[in-house]
């Protein structure tokens, strides 16, 4: 092994002087070298050196954040001390339509051949109805066709080939006659439903009115909740009753 270098040498005696000066009573001794040199005889203190590796990584090491958990976990939901008031709200049984009166042309019933209104008129023989501004009328749009045969052959044929809801523009005569006009119809079509053909729709929106398609319980029960917060001259209806289901193509 070679000796230290004279560098080496020079950098421990100042070292050792600077320990002397500042009192260090603990230092480990320089190791010797095993070939005989000079210097074999100087005993000095070792000096840790800087070292010239850099290291980039942080002495500090983050630590996981644990959350604390709670010792007193409630009981309830309840915010406060329990109300002990005879004037509770149930808020599950609030009905802001609850005051309101139903309009005397809701549907209190539909049936397979037809309805009962709230006014007590009753339509039967297979008759639809028309609701339009709180009066209501019999409907059978099926009358519209030319050539059936019978009541039942024309009722197949307001299904087009495309399986698609569709009757004359005739049928809606009395929707160009009211004013104010709706501002929705709700179309019942029977016990299924089917998607409304372009032409009828096409027709019913440039009379200005928008359209919603739904089976006829769906149809009735939206017409009575519509028709009673928006009123009857917003919100009309033309159902056929549930008894009608179109055949099969």
């Amino acid at each position: 092994m070679q000796s230290p270098s004279t560098q080496l040498l020079r950098a421990l005696r100042t070292s050792l002087a600077h320990a002397q000066r500042t009192n260090l009573t603990r230092l480990p001794s320089f190791p010797s070298t095993a070939s005989a040199s000079p210097c074999q005889s100087i005993s000095s203190p070792s000096v840790i050196l800087p070292s010239t590796r850099r290291n980039n990584s942080s002495a500090v090491r983050p630590t996981r954040m644990i959350p604390r958990s709670h010792s007193h976990k409630p009981t309830s939901h309840d915010r406060g001390p329990e109300s002990k008031e005879d004037t509770q709200t149930d808020f599950n049984a609030l009905n802001v339509l609850g005051n309101i009166p139903a309009p005397t042309t809701a549907i209190d019933a539909c049936l397979d051949s037809g309805f009962h209104l709230n006014n007590g008129v009753k339509v039967s023989n297979g008759d639809g109805v028309l609701l339009v501004g709180g009066e209501a009328f019999a409907w059978r749009p099926w009358k519209a066709v030319e050539g059936a045969e019978n009541d039942n052959t024309a009722r197949d044929t307001m299904i087009n080939s495309k399986g698609q809801f569709e009757l004359d523009e005739s049928v809606w005569g009395l929707l160009n006659l009211v004013w104010p006009k709706p501002d929705m119809l709700i179309l019942g079509l029977g016990g299924s439903m089917f998607p409304l053909s372009p032409e009828t729709k096409r027709h019913i929106n440039s009379l200005g009115i928008r359209v919603d398609i739904l089976d006829t319980r769906n149809a009735a029960a939206q017409f009575n909740l519509l028709a009673t917060e928006r009123g009857v001259t917003e919100i009309a209806a033309a159902m056929i009753p549930i008894g009608w289901k179109a055949r099969p193509l």
